[in-house]
């Protein structure tokens, strides 16, 4: 059963997501060369916590950090460790905020420049094939965003996604990792993936007081990945680069609500 928020439990979660925001895109701030994954990881969990939030990836059992960290061909769930940014390389993270019982989940990815990490807004017009890549994933999920409405179904978020990544830019959309749910628990019902096959009035109706986190998972080569001896790590399988965005969401009648803006 997808459940349904409250007014009073979508505040909650919009001050949640405000945390995760700030506290995100202050520690993107301060991804230039030479600083280490784990000291991004560090940071965030000062943040959250001096913030009144907790990290919630470490209510994940077996997980210890509150970041997953996505260097190049990382697609998801890299643990932070000592690696040093480089510059040229591509990283996503992805952190979560539990605050007052429930979730809020989400995650940039940015390229690594001298002085100043460089941010993607969807509109960049690039001829250099990373720019473009990271530009490709931003703007897929802008567009899933905007069809997020109470009255569409998954199936158009979904489509969406798989338009602009696959079929219109030629990378491949990761079929093992997904959207989904999200609130009192990290991952609830909905799925919400990132391609669409069958029909869309077969996919769930999305109604006012739904939380889901829409995730763009995708890869610049084929979707196939694999799994890191650590049990956590997944990387793309043809060693190509990963890209990684989302944000939670609220469904309204009107424009959805970006409960991480």
């Amino acid at each position: 059963m997808i459940p349904i928020k409250t007014p009073e439990q979508i505040k909650i979660m919009s001050h949640g997501g405000r945390i995760l925001s700030e506290v995100l895109f202050e520690v993107l701030e301060h991804a230039v060369p030479g600083v280490t994954e784990i000291e991004f990881d560090l940071m965030a969990e000062k943040l959250i916590r001096e913030r009144g939030g907790e990290p919630g990836f470490m209510r994940v059992r077996g997980y210890r950090h509150a970041t997953c960290m996505s260097t190049n061909d990382i697609v998801v769930h890299g643990i932070p460790g000592d690696y040093a940014l480089k510059e040229g390389d591509v990283i996503g993270i992805d952190c979560g905020v539990y605050y007052k019982g429930f979730h809020t989940d989400m995650s940039e990815s940015i390229r690594i420049q001298n002085s100043k990490p460089k941010f993607f807004t969807g509109n960049e017009t690039a001829d250099d094939g990373i720019d473009k890549f990271l530009s490709i994933g931003k703007k897929a999920l802008n567009e899933a965003i905007k069809v997020a409405v109470a009255g569409n179904r998954v199936g158009q978020i979904s489509k969406t996604i798989q338009d602009i990544v696959e079929h219109n830019a030629g990378y491949g959309v990761v079929r093992s990792l997904i959207g989904h749910g999200v609130g009192r628990e990290l991952h609830e019902e909905p799925e919400v993936p990132g391609f669409f096959v069958g029909d869309i009035k077969h996919t769930p109706l999305l109604k006012e007081g739904m939380t889901i986190a829409v995730e763009i998972i995708y890869n610049m080569g084929t979707p196939q990945v694999a799994v890191d001896k650590d049990g956590w790590t997944i990387r793309t399988k043809d060693g190509k680069l990963a890209g990684l965005f989302e944000r939670s969401i609220a469904v309204t009648q009107g424009s959805p609500l970006i409960l991480t803006k």
